[in-house]
């Protein structure tokens, strides 16, 4: 997923970014510049490069999901 996708999906990405204090406010299912600089902010500390920067691809996928819970 990355900026300007909306739904269902990325209201699960805020509520997980949430369990690690990254992203605040409410989860409103848009990926806007505050889902996105959470997620590149999340692929920083965690060494992730693979992925685009500020995009939820399939590596950081992989390791936010393993570290949180589903919500």
């Amino acid at each position: 997923m990355r900026p300007g996708d909306s739904g269902a999906e990325v209201t699960e990405l805020q509520l997980r970014l949430t369990q690690l204090r990254l992203f605040t406010g409410s989860a409103d299912g848009r990926y806007g510049h505050r889902t996105e600089d959470a997620v590149r902010t999340y692929q920083v500390a965690r060494g992730i490069l693979t992925d685009e920067s500020g995009v939820y691809g399939t590596a950081t996928r992989a390791a936010l999901e393993s570290e949180t819970t589903e919500p």
